[in-house]
């Protein structure tokens, strides 16, 4: 059944989340990042990873399901739906001790070649209403259809992209190759460490029903992964640089294995990268890191 465009401008209830310092610490060691800005509680102000809003933004994600629009969608083509691409825009950097509230809004449904392409709105505010980070996600749910003309609240700001733009699915060359690992039960320990629970990355059995190899790695905690290593090798390890941060989920990221992370070049305060699989297969593309210089 499809998707109706009813939905757009529905919002969810903000949801409440405390963030302490254990789940912050757990985060970054769910990705063996131990950056000590993550971890240090005597020497400094704990902060959050920079793709730590997805934590709070899985159950607003989850509740965006419910809204209205979604009345016909049965559970088989709702297992269809896959995270396309992510944008998060960071205000400030979240800090343990706060509590944050986040709410979506469907901004935008059309139709496309492979199914329904849902764009949705995530927004996080501090207790004095300030706003925290925005997120611009899109899904696909494929072979759904959409009821109604192709509908929009706002149109998502415009993607970072380099002046002198190359091929972004090309496999990158040794020089350029900086590697990371992927150990075996990642994606458990991201889960547990995220509370992000969607069986597909956990429960072998329900991946398999839904027509995948494996288990795969959840497309935040492979985006995760690599702004680590962006922070690390370009941004001298100092996370609250980073303002913008983002692209498109591709190819699958099986357990054990080892990705390859190609910075495609710098522009004016942003990294450009694609992140391949081991087999070469681009897991994001036209990824974008923006920073600038200097700490909070």
């Amino acid at each position: 059944m499809p998707l109706n465009t009813t939905m757009v401008g529905a919002q969810t209830p903000a949801f409440a989340h405390d963030v302490d310092a254990r789940w912050v610490m757990a985060y970054g060691a769910g990705l063996h990042d131990l950056n000590p800005r993550y971890m240090d509680t005597q020497g400094c102000d704990v902060v959050a990873h920079p793709v730590f809003p997805v934590c709070l933004e899985w159950p607003v994600i989850l509740a965006s399901r419910q809204l209205r629009g979604f009345e016909t969608v049965t559970p088989e083509e709702r297992a269809r739906g896959v995270h396309a691409a992510h944008d998060l825009h960071i205000v400030r950097q979240i800090r343990a001790g706060e509590r944050l509230q986040t709410r979506a809004t469907v901004i935008g449904l059309q139709a496309i070649k492979p199914g329904a392409a849902q764009t949705i709105r995530l927004d996080t505010f501090d207790e004095s209403g300030a706003l925290v980070c925005r997120t611009f996600q899109l899904g696909i749910s494929r072979g759904v259809a959409v009821q109604g003309e192709p509908a929009w609240l706002e149109q998502p700001p415009a993607l970072p992209a380099p002046r002198q733009a190359g091929p972004s699915n090309a496999a990158p060359s040794a020089g350029e190759r900086l590697a990371i690992p992927v150990p075996a039960g990642l994606a458990h320990t991201y889960t547990e460490c995220a509370r992000i629970w969607n069986p597909i990355h956990t429960d072998r059995k329900v991946a398999l029903a839904a027509g995948l190899p494996d288990i795969i790695l959840h497309g935040t905690a492979t985006l995760a992964l690599a702004v680590t290593r962006l922070v690390d090798a370009r941004l001298g390890g100092d996370p609250g640089r980073v303002r913008r941060l983002g692209g498109r989920f591709a190819a699958m990221v099986l357990m054990p294995s080892t990705l390859a992370l190609q910075i495609d070049g710098e522009e004016d305060g942003v990294l450009f990268f694609s992140l391949f699989t081991q087999d070469g297969q681009p897991a994001i593309s036209h990824g974008f890191l923006c920073f600038d210089g200097g700490r909070d």
